[in-house]
């Protein structure tokens, strides 16, 4: 399929007629092509690739050479990072930074008033709620505001707005983790006061990472720390760790400050420069993509609606790839400067998004250690399991305020609240029924594979929708929201979640009329149908692959 659009869009007759319609194509690098970089995240990132390696490069040296001459722990390294931190913060938010250690001073306050009493909970959120709506509210706030003595420093506000997803940076995050972080600092020394003890035999028996004599993430996480390293000055550079600062991933406080103290264990040299190798190679993938097949242009231009229903279906599939690749590649960057200066955080891709076949599995693999947050310091205080089908609707309407202030985000949580409450009950009414039958599981099988089709296929439709949007409202500013919504809109696997994510993002009636018209038609269809079969005999392949797996390690 990506050869027939290939060499559609190569022929000599037409090619002139679409490269001069396509927005975004550069001068390449590989045989003369011209590379597409209409994605403004990507273009941003590819571009700034080189300042960011020597910045980076600089302070992993400086931080690991003061490490080992004065064979520093915890408070000498968290004042080195603290230091590094500040001055990279300087150049990206100016004098704002004034406002970002005000808040996180103030919260530091608070969390350790309140840890010890039944209101910490509510003194915590609504602190951290509050300047997140504010920040929000009052655009980041004006110096001048606090007199006029002050108004010359709103011209020292550095490059990139400190409050808001970055627009023009890939995946910036900035205070919106800063408030995740402080959230985390608040409940790890909040059960450290209320003396919770984490089982460490029973999780080294059950641990195949600690039983080797490392010690993984979930250990670091869940133990309590020392009195002394829930400390001012570990909790801001915590807060402001210049690798991790940008765009994650998300780390616990317990585990952070854990590993300032001793460097991870997990990776060793080699196995940081391997994972350095792999992204290298994730690079030239993406490289190669952009170079040889023009979705994200044709997307942003239009020209899909000249296209047939094969070559949309395609240009859809692309453009997904690309998006799940594109943040892989943006989020393992930064997570190998962490590594690479002994601190480990999770993953934020673990599985291909190719790999996936139902929600919870999408969940769990596209931004994980978001995830990972949301289990740990709001479902399970929440009840867990226990009340799931109201915790999701707390989950999901954080999430849409986390993201923006938009009515069309909270109508996005909510809808989807509404179509994710049926799956949770089907799939615990399905953990319940025991089959036992050759004939029963055959069936039950089947009907698996059918529904992981169904989910595949509808995963497929937020890669239509943006298409059909970006097409259809030529409004730069709707961009703004792409970064930090883009994770949210694209979690949306089924039928019912798409309409949720259609008025979450307004693509508007036209949009669908056109996409159903498209593909119910004579010859979209079989185009519908092949691509039904196709991902059907793929979720098969993820079953037997996971039954293999589960077999080895139960061996």
């Amino acid at each position: 399929m990506f050869l027939c659009f290939e060499f559609s869009i190569s022929d000599d007759s037409c090619a002139a007629e679409y490269y001069g319609k396509l927005w975004g194509l550069r001068p390449g690098w590989l045989a003369n092509r011209l590379n597409d970089v209409s994605d403004a995240q990507w273009r941003n990132f590819r571009g700034n690739l080189p300042i960011l390696t020597a910045v980076f490069g600089a302070f992993t040296l400086v931080a690991t050479t003061l490490r080992k001459i004065y064979h520093l722990k915890a408070s000498g390294m968290s004042i080195v990072w603290l230091l590094i931190s500040l001055i990279y913060l300087v150049y990206l938010h100016g004098a704002c930074i004034l406002f970002i250690v005000s808040i996180a001073s103030v919260n530091f306050l608070l969390v350790k008033t309140f840890a010890t009493t039944k209101y910490f909970s509510f003194v915590l959120w609504t602190f951290n709620l509050f300047f997140l709506i504010c920040n929000r509210v009052y655009e980041g706030y004006s110096f001048s505001n606090f007199g006029q003595h002050l108004a010359y420093l709103d011209s020292l506000r550095g490059t990139f707005r400190w409050h808001l997803n970055g627009s023009s940076f890939p995946c910036c995050i900035y205070f919106l983790a800063v408030t995740l972080r402080m959230i985390s600092f608040g409940y790890d020394y909040h059960w450290a006061q209320q003396g919770f003890r984490f089982d460490q035999e029973k999780h080294v028996q059950r641990c195949s990472v600690c039983k080797a004599g490392r010690t993984c993430y979930l250990f670091l996480q869940e133990r309590s720390l020392d009195g002394n390293k829930y400390s001012y000055s570990i909790y801001l550079c915590y807060l402001v760790y210049a690798p991790l600062y940008i765009a994650g991933p998300i780390i616990s406080f317990n585990a952070f400050a854990s590993q300032i103290d001793v460097p991870q264990n997990i990776y060793s040299i080699k196995g940081v420069s391997l994972y350095g190798l792999r992204w290298i190679f994730s690079l030239s993938i993406i490289e190669l993509m952009t170079h040889l097949f023009y979705y994200n242009a044709f997307a942003l231009s239009g020209l899909w609606k000249q296209l047939s229903a094969v070559d949309i279906f395609i240009i859809g599939y692309g453009v997904l790839n690309f998006m799940w690749l594109k943040f892989l590649l943006i989020w393992r960057y930064f997570r190998f400067w962490s590594l690479l200066n002994g601190i480990e955080a999770p993953e934020n891709m673990p599985k291909c998004i190719n790999n996936c076949h139902n929600l919870e599995s999408f969940w769990k693999s596209w931004h994980a250690s978001y995830n990972k947050w949301l289990v740990r310091y709001i479902y399970i205080p929440l009840g867990g399991a226990r009340t799931k089908l109201l915790n999701v609707w707390v989950i999901f309407t954080f999430v849409a305020l986390w993201h923006d202030l938009e009515w069309k985000l909270l109508s996005w949580a909510w809808l989807t609240c509404i179509f994710f409450v049926p799956e949770i009950l089907l799939k615990s009414v399905a953990n319940t029924l025991q089959v036992e039958s050759a004939i029963g599981k055959f069936f039950f099988h089947e009907m698996s594979a059918i529904s992981g089709a169904v989910t595949i296929t509808c995963l497929m439709a937020p890669s239509f929708w943006r298409i059909i949007w970006e097409s259809l409202y030529d409004d730069h500013s709707l961009m703004k929201i792409i970064g930090g919504s883009l994770k949210s809109e694209l979690t949306n696997l089924n039928f019912f979640l798409q309409i949720a994510n259609l008025v979450g993002f307004v693509v508007g009636p036209s949009g669908i009329n056109f996409l159903i018209s498209s593909f119910l038609h004579k010859e979209g269809l079989p185009v519908l149908g092949g691509m039904f079969f196709t991902f059907y005999l793929g979720t098969k392949l993820m079953f037997h692959i996971r039954d293999a797996q589960q077999k080895t390690i139960f061996k």
